[in-house]
């Protein structure tokens, strides 16, 4: 029996530390819930998010108990989601911005296609911190100009979450076509383009710009063919034949999923490749490099950080300050000439172009 004690201590040692790995892992996610409508469609935006773990549909806010999918409306809850998100990554504010872009924030009778009063749209903060930058998240909105009607959307204590039934659980990945039949009658997805189109998010708890990446769904909707394949599967656009190569407009060039800025005209310079060609980004920390293997030869991509599209790839071979060449895709990016930066929601680069 004593040859098997270090193994049993060995065993059972090697399981109190993986459960409190386990823990401690736990402990570094938060909750968010929103409601917004049906969460069948409020599921897809944040699942996508780098930084959630979790999105779970459900109903909470009212006075009854274990409600189901047949009382819940009777029970006075609202259709919620659950978003399980680690801080470190994506803050609180950053899924606020992302939840105003999925609902109509001046209408408390539903939303959409959906009314009544289970399908009204409310934050439910878990703690004074949330409930704070909900209401300064609600301001901005608020004095964006966006809307001419009041802004309506409840801040309101969170209260028992309650677990939807299985079958509404990603139910746009276990029911794709009645899902997309659903909402592409539902009117959400016209209401948001019109309202939001491509421009930037509010901003964060800094009053800077924040910018997410939208789910796949919303990306293959908004981009083109070219742009979804440069962007989402490392494509190259053809030289010569590309939007910008031969731009020679002053202005910016910000990410065509994210918005986040991310070239300057100031620095664009003819390579001769026939692609668009900078010394420098213009915001530094918005791009990404990493080692490209591909086609035999050793090369650095370069990527959007919060977008994480694919751009180009950056050479040793470009002029001074730098000598370097930022060869980017145009399918990758969008242009804002600098009259346009201000409404577009840039206007802190108007300066750049002041004489």
């Amino acid at each position: 029996m004593k040859s098997y004690i270090p193994f049993l201590s060995s065993f059972f040692l090697v399981f109190i530390l993986a459960g409190a790995m386990a823990f401690a892992d736990e402990g570094k996610y938060e909750k968010a819930v929103f409601a917004g409508g049906c969460f069948w469609c409020m599921t897809p935006p944040f699942e996508k998010l780098k930084g959630v773990k979790e999105v779970l549909a459900g109903y909470m806010g009212g006075k009854g108990e274990n409600p189901t999918y047949e009382d819940y409306k009777e029970k006075g809850h609202a259709e919620v989601v659950q978003v399980v998100y680690d801080p470190s990554v994506i803050s609180y504010s950053e899924l606020l911005d992302v939840y105003w872009r999925q609902i109509d924030p001046t209408d408390d009778g539903g939303q959409f296609v959906d009314r009544g009063h289970q399908y009204r749209p409310v934050i439910f903060y878990a703690d004074e911190q949330q409930k704070q930058a909900a209401e300064r998240s609600m301001e901005k909105l608020a004095k964006s100009g966006k809307f001419d009607k009041p802004i309506v959307v409840e801040i309101l204590k969170a209260s028992t979450f309650y677990k939807a039934e299985d079958y509404h659980q990603d139910y746009y990945k276990k029911n794709p076509e009645d899902y997309y039949s659903y909402r592409s009658h539902a009117g959400r997805d016209e209401y948001i383009q019109g309202v939001w189109g491509d421009s930037p998010a509010l901003s964060d708890d800094k009053g800077e710009p924040s910018y997410t990446k939208p789910s796949q769904d919303e990306i293959k909707k908004r981009l083109t063919s070219l742009q979804y394949e440069v962007t989402q599967e490392s494509g190259t656009e053809t030289p010569f034949k590309n939007e910008y190569w031969d731009n020679h407009q002053e202005g910016i060039y910000v990410d065509i999923v994210s918005g986040e800025p991310l070239f300057s005209s100031k620095d664009k310079f003819d390579s001769g490749t026939g692609w668009p060609s900078f010394t420098r980004p213009l915001e530094p920390e918005n791009v990404v490099e990493k080692k490209d293997s591909s086609f035999f030869e050793v090369r650095t991509e370069v990527r959007s950080k919060h977008g994480d599209s694919h751009l180009g790839h950056v050479f040793d071979d470009g002029p001074a300050p730098t000598g370097l060449r930022y060869c980017m895709n145009s399918a990758s990016l969008r242009f804002i000439p600098k009259e346009d930066l201000e409404k577009e929601g840039y206007g802190k680069y108007k300066k750049l172009f002041e004489k």
